[in-house]
């Protein structure tokens, strides 16, 4: 029952098998084995008892192992539809050379001087062709992605073995051979054309990324003893010392035999060339191979072969082409290197790194007459979006408003990414008023829908006159861009303060004027001690609101006109804690709870409610300590006398270091005679 093929799997010749055997590998590895056995004996009979007449390795019966390697080729053919005409060329060679051999045998053998050419000839010439196109049909169907360099490698490969092979063999041959120049030719053909094959075979595995794989291993080592046997053959030919069925004849039928075990080897993986050292130091030890073969025809007392010459130039014009184009590869992955280290993946926007290099050379070419401007915005908003409709939204949004962001800058300037939803932008205004490029830029990073705002807050400077180095301008922008931002989220506790103070005062008349002086000497003196911009707006906040507490104290404590009992005091202490879980309610008023909880205690520790210690008070508390009872002092109480602004220094000097900070009534009093100077000047 015959067996049908199927097709090559990857690394294997796979059959459709019937349930009791599989045949055909069987037979296959039967049939080679039998050559190589039969080899294996002739070469031992050659060798070892060379007048030793046996039938088997009579003549003509090297015709039967020959026939039946060259069938195995065929047959492979046949039945591998992916490698078919590859396989199918290889084994044609084969057949075309066996069937020379046949015409040899029985018609040339024992002519004592054999003529050239003859038809044995013609079938032995042709084998290197058909071979050759079978490799190159092959090598398309196993060998992918093949750049300029791997073939420039192959030319290289294959051009050093053809010059070292003329060295070795064109020369003697091209000098010992004779008679009519159709002899010539034709004994010529043989070394050139086993050159070019060889040279074929090197290439082809320069190609494949130098994988010596089991098929391109045997087709090479066939090739290699066929020219071995072609060239010794040659040499004798050219002595009249050949004679037929000698020692080296197995060359040949060994090459071919060799070419069938290749053909059943399966079919190896596609190669993908690798990035490896050996794929440029195997091309540099062919380019040495070529010089040797330059150097050593010099050396020698003849000249060397044209052909040996040109074609070892070749290989080193190759190997040079191939390290320019190296060269070429590697600055191109440099660059890329380099646009990828100063490139955001996500907008594809210059980078930090990139802001920070060209913000250096802006700055070393801006001048007061042609400023630069240097703005940076982070968005508002950004989170709350990322939190409601994910990150991957989160990523679209900040694609969108970097491209508008872009196109809002155009030739003005380059914007960069810093990362998170931080952006900035090199601005080189001209004659445009650079006010009206950021304002296109804050509006090109705004985004409304639906439950979503998104806007932007900003920071910006003028170079050189506001910034001498990257690391000062970039400092100021970014303080900015977080003044700016702060007093957007200001706004919001504006609105919250104003509600609580206008409920304090529906509550308890007398105490909107005071919570608002008290406000404006504290802020005073919190920037004359040196706070921040920020902190200041918290511990004026924390005054305007210290007393908040109050609205939850009951009529009857807050208005009693005599003086309140212990559990009446006790009920009144708790208004600072009271005030402090108030405004910790609203996240924008949250950072002036802590101050107005401590707003009674007092330096040495005998305050409420938690009889802190010096320092232990928030400092914006013992500012505000500091104010509420100054403007108490100056303020009309019915149960006791007003004291003028003196007396009430005075009084808050004498209490230093027992309820109040001394450094704070210091600068109170500084601070307070700066704001009555204002006051007077402006009434």
């Amino acid at each position: 029952m015959a067996v049908p093929y199927l097709g090559v799997d990857a690394g294997e010749v796979t059959f459709a098998t019937s349930s009791r055997e599989d045949v055909m590998p069987r037979l296959v590895k039967a049939a080679l084995a039998l050559c190589a056995l039969w080899l294996a004996f002739y070469e031992l009979r050659a060798v070892a008892f060379p007048t030793w007449h046996v039938f088997a390795v009579g003549r003509g019966a090297h015709l039967v192992e020959l026939g039946l390697a060259s069938g195995l080729c065929l047959l492979r053919g046949l039945v591998d539809r992916r490698e078919r005409w590859g396989w199918l060329l290889i084994g044609l060679g084969c057949a075309a050379w066996t069937l020379g051999e046949t015409y040899f045998t029985v018609a040339l053998w024992n002519l004592k001087n054999i003529p050239v050419p003859s038809l044995a000839d013609a079938g032995y010439l042709a084998f290197p062709p058909l071979v050759f196109a079978g490799i190159v049909v092959l090598a398309r169907r196993r060998i992918d992605r093949m750049s300029a360099s791997v073939w420039i490698d192959g030319a290289a490969a294959a051009l050093a073995v053809a010059a070292l092979s003329a060295s070795l063999v064109f020369d003697p041959v091209l000098h010992s051979v004779g008679g009519s120049p159709a002899a010539v030719a034709t004994n010529l053909a043989y070394p050139v054309s086993d050159m070019l094959l060889l040279g074929l075979l090197v290439g082809v595995v320069a190609l494949s990324g130098w994988r010596l794989t089991r098929t391109w291993s045997l087709l090479g080592i066939g090739v290699i003893v066929f020219w071995i046997a072609d060239s010794l053959y040659l040499v004798h030919s050219a002595s009249a010392t050949y004679t037929p069925g000698g020692v080296y004849d197995i060359g040949w039928w060994g090459g071919i035999t060799l070419l069938a075990a290749a053909a059943w080897m399966g079919s190896d993986k596609r190669a993908v060339v690798p990035a490896r050292e050996q794929t440029i130091l195997l091309p540099l030890a062919f380019g040495v191979i070529s010089l040797g073969v330059l150097i050593s025809g010099d050396l020698q007392a003849s000249d060397l072969n044209l052909l040996a010459v040109s074609l070892a130039g070749g290989s080193l014009t190759a190997i040079g082409v191939r390290l320019y184009l190296t060269f070429r590869h590697n600055e191109r992955i440099l660059s890329g290197s380099r646009k990828a280290a100063r490139t955001d993946s996500l907008t594809t926007l210059p980078n930090r790194r990139a802001l920070t290099d060209d913000l250096t050379a802006a700055l070393a070419g801006a001048d007061d007459a042609r400023p630069v401007v240097l703005a940076m915005f982070d968005l508002d908003g950004f989170k709350s979006y990322n939190d409601t409709f994910g990150h991957p939204a989160g990523d679209d949004l900040l694609r969108r408003l970097s491209t508008r962001l872009a196109a809002a800058i155009r030739s003005r300037g380059t914007v960069y990414r810093l990362g998170g939803d931080e952006f900035c932008a090199l601005i080189h205004p001209h004659a445009e008023p650079a006010q009206a490029i950021i304002e296109a830029a804050v509006s090109a990073l705004t985004e409304h829908g639906q439950g979503f705002t998104v806007g932007c807050s900003y920071g910006a400077l003028s170079l050189p006159r506001e910034a001498a180095t990257s690391t000062e301008a970039l400092a100021l922008a970014d303080r900015r861009m977080y003044n700016d931002k702060h007093r957007g989220r200001q706004s919001a506790s504006r609105q919250s303060a104003d509600v609580l103070v206008r409920a304090l005062a529906e509550r308890i008349p007398d105490l909107e004027g005071h919570l608002s002086d008290v406000a404006t000497l504290a802020g005073a003196t919190a920037e004359r001690l040196g706070l921040e911009i920020d902190e200041v707006e918290v511990v004026q906040r924390a005054a305007e609101l210290h007393d908040v507490g109050k609205v939850a104290i009951p009529d009857a404590i807050l208005n009693k006109p005599a003086a309140l009992d212990e559990s009446e005091m006790t009920f009144m202490r708790q208004h600072p804690i009271i005030g402090e879980r108030i405004l910790a309610a609203a996240p924008s008023l949250a950072p002036s709870a802590p101050l107005v909880r401590a707003t009674h205690e007092w330096f040495n520790g005998s305050g409420y409610p938690d009889g802190l210690v010096g320092d232990q008070i928030p400092l914006g508390s013992r500012i505000i300590a500091v104010c509420d009872a100054f403007e108490a002092m100056t303020s009309y109480r019915p149960y006791r006398k007003t004291l003028t602004a003196l007396q009430a220094q005075d009084e808050l000097r004498r209490s230093v270091g027992t309820q109040f900070d001394p450094v704070v009534v210091d600068a109170f009093c500084r601070a307070r005679e700066r704001v009555a100077a204002e006051v007077e000047a402006v009434s």
